[in-house]
């Protein structure tokens, strides 16, 4: 009795064995046959951070802002990247609608020289903090190569030089260059949007000159960038226009103190190599006396070089906030 009773628990025990053997084989198989199918999502779970990452490099908006707009654009990466801007855009809008009418003192000044030709801009803002920010700075650079690209476009036979400006209105409809779409204006509140200021394009002024003339140029407190490649950019700026017989090596050099002396000096016109210094002449240029040297006129300075100043154009950053304020 005892000897059956044994077999019978050795033939349930091994039943038992068999079974739970069987379930072990069952269960690891399952890991195995989940693997296979997530196999593609990791894949692409991957691929869709690659593109996140893409898309974050492009275009500099925040991680959750591209992971929206990936998702919404079905993970096609150009839709994406157009449908950031056109969100942007639209808060930059409104960004702009609640904060304007505040005061905008700050800013920069950014000089563009290619060529025969020249463009001064300004762009404020409401604190100098802003305007040490890259994404202000490449505003200013869009401004001034708007700017640029609308001299360039003008058709004009030069026998002289010639200067125009460009008041704020106009800076604002004028496309935002080839790269970019829309017009100033729409860069303009995309990057109120990005940065929370309140931000103006004040003005712009341009100078061709043909053969037998020379732009020299200024920036004070200047900040050259690689990946602003020829724009230069500071809080006072001058372009001097000058006649020359002939291409002489130092012209740069003179052209860069004549800026200096305009910048300085704040001339309110070139004047004569007649003019006798002092009263009303020490607004006009050439009687001034020559910023690096006062022992002598900016005329004196400039005669022995072989050169003659025409006309020039002096941007001061924040000029004429205070007399608007007074007022």
């Amino acid at each position: 009795m005892s000897l059956l009773r044994s077999l019978r628990l050795f033939l349930v025990a091994r039943t038992r064995s068999r079974q739970q053997a069987g379930s072990f084989l069952l269960q690891s198989a399952q890991p195995w046959h989940i693997l296979q199918q997530a196999g593609p999502r990791l894949s692409s779970s991957a691929s869709s951070k690659d593109l996140l990452m893409k898309l974050r490099r492009k275009t500099g908006y925040s991680f959750v802002n591209c992971k929206k707009a990936l998702e919404t654009c079905g993970e096609d990466l150009e839709q994406a990247e157009i449908w950031l801007h056109k969100q942007a855009q639209k808060e930059g809008w409104s960004k702009a609608a609640k904060l304007h009418g505040r005061k905008t003192k700050e800013g920069l000044i950014g000089l563009l020289q290619e060529g025969n030709t020249a463009v001064l801009v300004e762009v404020n803002c409401e604190t100098d903090f802003v305007s040490r920010n890259l994404k202000f700075q490449q505003l200013v650079q869009q401004v001034a190569l708007g700017t640029m690209l609308h001299c360039q476009n003008l058709k004009d036979q030069l026998s002289t030089y010639s200067k125009g400006f460009l008041s704020s209105s106009e800076l604002s409809e004028l496309p935002a260059g080839p790269d970019r779409n829309g017009s100033l204006k729409d860069q303009l509140a995309s990057a109120i949007g990005k940065l929370g200021e309140n931000m103006t394009l004040k003005r712009a002024a341009w100078v061709k000159v043909p053969s037998g003339f020379y732009i020299g140029s200024y920036v004070h407190g200047a900040e050259h960038s690689t990946s602003f490649h020829n724009l230069v950019l500071g809080k006072y700026g001058a372009l001097v226009i000058c006649e020359t017989s002939e291409q002489k090596a130092n012209l740069e050099d003179v052209g860069r103190r004549l800026g200096q002396h305009v910048v300085g000096m704040a001339p309110l016109s070139v004047g004569s190599l007649d003019d006798e210094p002092g009263g009303e002449a020490e607004t006009k240029m050439l009687s001034q006396p020559y910023l690096l040297d006062p022992s002598i006129t900016l005329g004196q300075y400039v005669q022995p070089q072989g050169v003659s100043v025409v006309d020039f154009v002096r941007f001061e950053c924040g000029e004429g906030e205070e007399a608007a304020e007074a007022q």
